[in-house]
This record gives C-alpha cells, structure tokens and sequence, in this order.
C-alpha cells in the first residue's frame, strides 16, 4: 500500500486502532497520522486502500464524534 500522491509509504506510519475496539472482530478502522493527513484503514483487511484526511478535518470530525 503506498500514498500515491506523496510517495508516502502507508505501510510504514504507526497505526492505531481504538481503545474500544475488543479485538473480537467487530467493525474497526485504524488511523495513522502523517504531515498534514490522517490516514484511516480497515483494520480487518489492510490491503486494502486507505482514506485520506486533512488533519483539520479530522480534527473537527474527533470532536464532533466526541459529543
């Protein structure tokens, strides 16, 4: 998996999975940040592209949720 339009190397961010998930299978994503975006992946098959997020974005996005 690469991030095509930075040269990024999606592979190499540390990602993170959330505290709630129960490592039971349910539904998780993973997120990893990079300059400028946040990356979000499905922890179940991370072969699969990731999204990319402007960290602003992100930022209001984890704020809203947190309501």
């Amino acid at each position: 998996m690469s991030g095509e339009e930075t040269g990024l190397d999606l592979d190499q961010l540390a990602w993170f999975k959330s505290s709630y998930s129960a490592g039971d299978g349910g539904e998780c994503v993973e997120v990893a940040a990079a300059p400028g975006r946040v990356h979000v992946r499905d922890s179940k098959d991370t072969t699969r592209a990731a999204l990319a997020v402007d960290s602003t974005a992100w930022t209001v996005f984890v704020r809203f949720a947190a309501l």
